[in-house]
């Protein structure tokens, strides 16, 4: 098939979940044969690609600003993919779904994967949420298939819309374990001598909650605050500000590769406090790896730990406390076990497989 995919940052460049499921999703893809085009955000300073893993990217210029970023590229795109003679455009995301309307009307293939309910985010104001939400109204009305990462946001659009979705979770990598080499040298961690929060610096993903509570803790271990900011309007700042207070929070911001694998590794915990997600590919990593993990109690999180794991009050510094002092004295199951539960049953071979069928029944349909 001859595919088309709308809706992400830049591949490759791991910057969110979003980014990761294309970056997979595509690799897969080429990988049986099928033709992908990835329409990539221009952004300043990054450097253009035009190949990836076997796909054509095309770049699509766009303004750095949050409420018009993906409204230009998702148009822009959209147009350019009209003529690309496509079997299906995939779009990712609410926002840039917006856009899925123009080939619909046009009589073109349209499949949507709905990351989580975004304009719950706390970064999007008046515009950005309504934009949000009308790119859920159309994808529940247009797409001609629709994936969802969660049984909440499945549950969500057949009783909001009325439209049936099909749940098709994220995957993950087969990890590479590493000793404690690189996190040594820069950062002078040791295995089991640190806390891990890896994920965007985002309101949703709960950061604020986890340097209150690490506050108050009595340890000598340190907490490692591992991401990016994400148009985030001060909070990444303020966050920053927070952590260096404590001699113990070690920043690295943005990582991948070897360095990553290594903090998963040999983290003591790995913690995500959140209280939105749509699926966390953080946390799908981090029990990969075999990690202790501790997540706060929405669906999406404690969905995935099964029997693994613990779980605390989401949106309680106090709860989170007690739940850390917990688990760095008892660690909760994980170790081979966790390993393999996530090995068995998130795999991108099978998301890819999955997708694939979406896209060859779209395709169908208007035959």
């Amino acid at each position: 098939m001859n595919i088309a995919m709308i809706g992400h940052k830049r591949v490759p460049g791991r910057e969110g979940g979003v980014e990761v499921v294309v970056e997979e999703l595509t690799g897969q893809l080429t990988a049986m044969g099928h033709t992908v085009t990835l329409y990539n955000r221009a952004a300043k300073g990054t450097p253009k690609c035009s190949e990836y893993a076997g796909a054509r990217i095309v770049t699509v210029p766009t303004v750095n600003k949050k409420s018009l970023d993906a409204v230009i590229y998702s148009f822009l795109a959209t147009l350019h993919a009209l003529f690309g003679g496509y079997d299906v455009i995939h779009y990712h995301a609410l926002g840039p779904s917006v856009m899925l309307a123009l080939p619909h009307f046009l009589g073109k293939r349209t499949v949507a994967t709905v990351h989580g309910l975004d304009w719950q985010r706390a970064k999007w104001g008046g515009f950005g949420t309504w934009y949000l939400k009308l790119g859920e109204k159309v994808i529940a009305r247009y797409a001609d298939e629709v994936i969802v990462l969660s049984e909440n946001v499945q549950r969500y659009f057949r009783e909001t819309y009325g439209r049936e979705t099909t749940l098709i979770p994220n995957g993950v990598a087969e990890p590479t374990r590493r000793p404690a080499g690189i996190i040594r040298e820069k950062y002078g961690l040791e295995p089991n001598g640190y806390v891990l929060f890896l994920a965007r610096i985002v309101p949703e993903k709960g950061l604020h909650y986890l340097l209150e509570a690490f506050r108050s803790l009595h340890t000598g271990k340190k907490l490692v605050i591992a991401g990016g900011d994400s148009h985030s309007g001060g909070y990444y700042e303020e966050m920053c500000q927070k952590a260096d207070e404590d001699a113990r929070t070690v920043r690295t911001g943005f990582v991948r590769g070897a360095e990553k694998d290594e903090l998963f590794t040999n983290a003591a915990l790995y913690v995500l406090p959140s209280d939105l997600e749509g699926m966390p590919i953080s946390l799908l990593e981090a029990m990969s790896y075999g990690t202790p993990c501790l997540v706060s109690d929405i669906p999406e999180n404690t969905q995935l730990l099964e029997k693994f794991g613990a779980s605390f009050a989401h949106g309680d510094p106090a709860a989170l406390a007690e739940a850390l002092n917990r688990a760095l004295q008892a660690p909760p199951p994980a170790g081979e076990a966790q390993a393999e539960y996530i090995r068995q049953n998130y795999s991108w071979e099978k998301n890819a497989r999955d997708t694939l069928a979406l896209y060859q029944r779209a395709a169908a349909r208007r035959r």
